[in-house]
């Protein structure tokens, strides 16, 4: 990991104490604009500043992976004129940031159904995909249409295709097998997770990859969300004892 200008509240704390691959939930778009007594999709277009904000220091920092959760399977039940700006927000996303990713040479990938996300959504993202794919920096997962349980539905679907065809035996299954048909496939898994808005649930997100993860919350709510707090929640995750099931010392 890079340790050029290394903050302040990090200098003290050794690079192979951080989290290589941080995981966020980023809540609390909504809260945040009825506070400011703004339209809730004003919260979420604020929240795309955090985005940009905490991709662009990961990635200074030398994080392996950042994985976002944008959109959940079950967002779809939101009022209908938020969904549609969620897409346009999103599809515009995929086309400004690009220099963005490609000044800091993130690779882009999305974890998820493409089902119910809009043609014109998923060309961009798709470019955004391909554009990056040479690039040799931070993986950023973005989670879109994302439910882990609906994750492991269709990796149990391919594993048991795989046992139809005669391509897979029952004697041979393993949790990697598991692993290497989730939509996190080749992927490391998150050491720590990140939660806004004080909220104290894991919402259908990886469920299967954060068994061990640590896990912060900030009563902050994502378009709050700082670089300060983003090293607030690296320090602390650098001062727990990680016993992974077993003792230490």
């Amino acid at each position: 990991m890079s340790t050029d200008a290394t903050p302040a509240i990090l200098s003290d704390v050794p690079c192979k104490l951080w989290p290589r691959h941080i995981a966020i939930i980023m809540d609390g778009n909504g809260r945040w604009a009825e506070r400011q007594k703004l339209p809730r999709i004003e919260g979420h277009r604020r929240g795309v500043d955090s985005v940009r904000a905490t991709t662009e220091e990961c990635a200074r920092l030398g994080m392996e992976q950042l994985t976002l959760y944008c959109l959940s399977s079950e967002n779809w039940k939101r009022p209908q004129q938020e969904i549609d700006f969620l897409m346009h927000l999103l599809e515009q996303y995929m086309i400004e940031e690009r220099s963005t990713i490609m000044d800091n040479n993130v690779r882009v990938r999305m974890i998820g159904r493409r089902t119910n996300i809009p043609d014109q959504v998923l060309n961009e993202l798709d470019l955004t995909v391909e554009m990056s794919s040479t690039n040799s920096g931070m993986w950023m997962n973005l989670a879109i249409n994302y439910g882990a349980r609906a994750e492991l539905v269709d990796a149990v679907r391919a594993i048991g295709g795989k046992i139809v065809t005669g391509d897979l035996s029952i004697d041979d299954l393993s949790e990697q097998t598991i692993a290497d048909n989730l939509y996190t496939a080749g992927l490391d898994d998150p050491d720590l997770l990140v939660r806004t808005a004080g909220e104290m649930r894991i919402s259908n997100f990886l469920l299967w990859q954060i068994s061990y993860a640590e896990i912060w919350v900030t009563q902050k709510c994502w378009p709050e969300f700082d670089i300060p707090t983003l090293h607030e929640a690296i320090v602390d995750f650098a001062a727990r004892d990680r016993k992974f099931g077993g003792l230490n010392g």
